[in-house]
This record gives structure tokens, sequence and C-alpha cells, in this order.
């Protein structure tokens, strides 16, 4: 008899939780269609980060709507942990995939390093009258170059297509 009486209780438990789950599944705010990624507003902390950058900081402009900004930072070479003055841009390209702006005047080798691990040359490629380098590791690839006393480095999973059309955009 006390066998029937726990196994009893335990549906009426498992019930009870059910419908608990149920309605807070009903009423707690949900995206079914979204995909989870979060996006942030950059041109404002572009716009900051161009003034204090030593360097002719680039951000990109007239990108398609599908390239979702997903993180932005800026640290003076002071709170940078040696990493110069950096400015990180990231994004969800249209295919999916990881691309970032990294722009910092610190050495051109630490921060491929720090990007792409166990990069390998690849080549080179052209972007708006420019020459970047491609680099490929077994994760990341990046595209980079050096001008006005920085080192820009567009790195990601994305294709080299997508990060030329990035680069395309930077001003």
């Amino acid at each position: 008899m006390r066998g029937r009486q726990t196994v009893r209780d335990m549906i009426l438990s498992m019930l009870a939780v059910g419908v608990v789950v149920w309605v807070g599944y009903l009423f707690l705010p949900h995206d079914a269609d979204g995909d989870g990624v979060r996006t942030v507003e950059y041109k404002v902390a572009a716009a900051s980060a161009k003034r204090a950058a030593p360097y002719p900081l680039l951000a990109p402009e007239g990108l398609p709507a599908q390239w979702r900004a997903t993180s932005v930072t800026y640290n003076p070479a002071e709170l940078g942990g040696g990493r110069g003055n950096a400015w990180h841009l990231g994004f969800v390209t249209p295919s999916g995939q990881y691309a970032a702006v990294e722009q910092s005047d610190a050495k051109p080798e630490d921060m491929l390093k720090s990007a792409v691990s166990d990069a390998k040359p690849d080549g080179t490629v052209d972007v708006a009258g420019q020459t970047w380098e491609k680099v490929q590791g077994p994760k990341a690839r990046a595209l980079t170059v050096q001008s006005g006393g920085a080192t820009t480095l567009l790195t990601g999973t994305a294709s080299y297509e997508e990060l030329a059309e990035l680069a395309q955009a930077l001003k």
C-alpha cells in the first residue's frame, strides 16, 4: 500500500512542477525566432575612440545591416596591459561567422600572435588600393596592414572575402 502512495505522490509532484514550468514559459519573454546574438551600437564609441587614439582609428561605414556588431572597446595604453592603445570592434557576419577589427600601436607580431594562433602567411590581397597580408591559422584567419603608426588586423572565422568586405568599409 505504501508503494502506491509513493508513486502517486511522485507523479503529482511532477505534474505540479510541470505546471509551474509551463506557466513560466508562457509569461516570461523569449524570442523563439532569434539567434541569441546581442548587438551593440558602435558609432558613438568609435567617434570617442577616434578622438582619443594617437593614430588614425578605423571603423566601418556603410556595412549592410546583416553585419551585426557584438562588441566594442577602446583601451588607452595606460589601461591596455602592454597592448598599447587598442581598438576592438567585433561582428557577426552575414554568413554567421565572426569578424573583428583590431587596431593598436603595440608590436604587430604580438597582436597577430594573440589574434591568430600558429599563424602562417597566406599571400596578399588588394582592397581599395591597399595591400593587406593574409594570414591563416588552424581556427582563424586575418588580414593585416600597417599604416599611420598602427597595425590594423581584421580577424576571425569569417572568410577572406568577408574580411575584405570589412576592410573596404573602414574609414
